[in-house]
């Protein structure tokens, strides 16, 4: 806690937000949109998704120059890296324990501010300090880090969580709007690219920061999730006639019977490559993604039927829930065989979803009835033909 009549030298720390800026000019725009408030609730330094920087005034007495430039560095690159953001993705268990995910950030930060030669604190939070690699994310370090793990409290711009030092709202001169956080990210993104080709010191992780905010990765699931979509709407909407029930307006004809029309609810068969090159536990995320997805698409009950093919279908089975799905194989790959198994039936799938590495023969022939969407996961060399909609899935 600050002494209540310790006055913030705002010169000291002002001083100390030029000369970080001056030495990577790529990111003084983000550093001087950040709002200086002083406070005697904050420990050190801390920042809230506005764009506003708590400071203690003991904090800043302490620590000379060059140190609180490393910090400011350091506060503004929560925000940049969108660590509030990310952290609200996180499972409920582990955003729970905000300290901990504090650390992990803390970390993923740290990592690169050493490696520029940046003279942080003596009691920050870095990798090598851990015991941990270097290098990765903090989703990557959370696991990692043993349980109730404590750091300094980098505030609400950081694990999400509201601190009692946070202002209110965000309308007031000072804040920084969600629009135009993301406007710093990409222009902030676009001057460490051009640094980079003109010196070449920019530290390795800004850089790979930089090639994900200005060439974002397509987001699979929101492809998959699209694929299936858009394949159940074309299935649904092939309405057919039936005699099952008479059409209402068979009153106006008599002696005449008119059918009805229909509209079908979709099979789907679901083909898992089972063979012994495919990554079990991408394979399980890729399943519980296509499972959300159908229950999402109104598919379900008993009209999604997983096969487990290698070389040769060895189960065929109708599934409610993911966990009724039973996976056998481990031999060769052909992802034709199980497509044929799929159709092979009295009344064939809608569309067929074969979840594979990409290292199998694929059909050369179009199906006359039933679409096929491909999950690739990982890096499959072979890219399955034109008229597969195809989805490439991280492993």
């Amino acid at each position: 806690m600050t002494e209540p009549d310790r006055k913030l030298d705002r010169t000291k720390l002002l001083a100390a937000r030029f000369r970080a800026a001056t030495d990577r000019p790529y990111l003084a725009s983000a550093l001087y949109s950040l709002t200086v408030v002083e406070s005697q609730s904050v420990p050190t330094m801390a920042v809230d998704k506005h764009w506003r920087c708590y400071v203690s005034a003991e904090f800043v007495d302490r620590l000379p120059v060059a140190q609180l430039a490393a910090v400011w560095l350091h506060e503004v690159a929560h925000l940049l890296r969108d660590h509030h953001g990310r952290a609200s993705l996180l499972p409920p268990g582990q955003r729970r324990d905000h300290h901990r995910v504090n650390v992990a950030q803390d970390a993923e930060i740290n990592d690169d501010l050493l490696s520029d030669g940046l003279p942080l604190p003596a009691d920050r939070v870095d990798p090598a300090g851990l015991g941990l690699p270097t290098g990765l994310l903090f989703e990557q370090y959370l696991p990692l880090l043993p349980a109730h793990i404590h750091s300094h409290d980098c505030g609400s711009a950081a694990h999400g969580v509201a601190r009692p030092w946070d202002l209110p709202g965000g309308n007031d001169g000072g804040s920084v709007s969600e629009v135009e956080s993301q406007a710093l990210r990409r222009s902030t993104a676009a001057a460490i690219r051009q640094a980079a080709r003109g010196r070449g010191s920019v530290p390795d992780g800004w850089l790979r920061w930089a090639d994900g905010v200005l060439e974002p990765v397509v987001d699979w699931r929101r492809a998959l999730t699209g694929a299936i979509r858009e394949a159940a709407a074309w299935a649904a909407g092939a309405v057919d006639y039936t005699y099952q029930r008479p059409s209402r307006r068979s009153a106006a004809l008599r002696g005449v019977v008119l059918p009805r029309l229909r509209q079908p609810v979709p099979r789907v068969a679901v083909v898992v490559d089972t063979s012994g090159s495919m990554d079990e536990d991408a394979l399980a995320t890729a399943l519980a993604e296509v499972g959300g997805v159908l229950r999402a698409v109104g598919i379900g009950g008993n009209r999604v039927t997983v096969l487990s093919c290698d070389a040769a279908v060895h189960i065929a089975r109708r599934v409610s829930t993911v966990g009724e799905v039973v996976l056998a194989g481990g031999g060769g790959t052909d992802m034709r065989i199980g497509i044929d198994a799929a159709v092979a039936v009295p009344d064939p799938p809608a569309f067929v979803i074969v979840l594979t590495d990409g290292f199998t023969p694929w059909p050369q022939e179009q199906l006359v009835r039933t679409r096929v969407i491909a999950g690739i996961i990982g890096g499959g060399t072979d890219e399955p033909p034109a008229w597969i909609t195809t989805i490439h899935i991280p492993s």
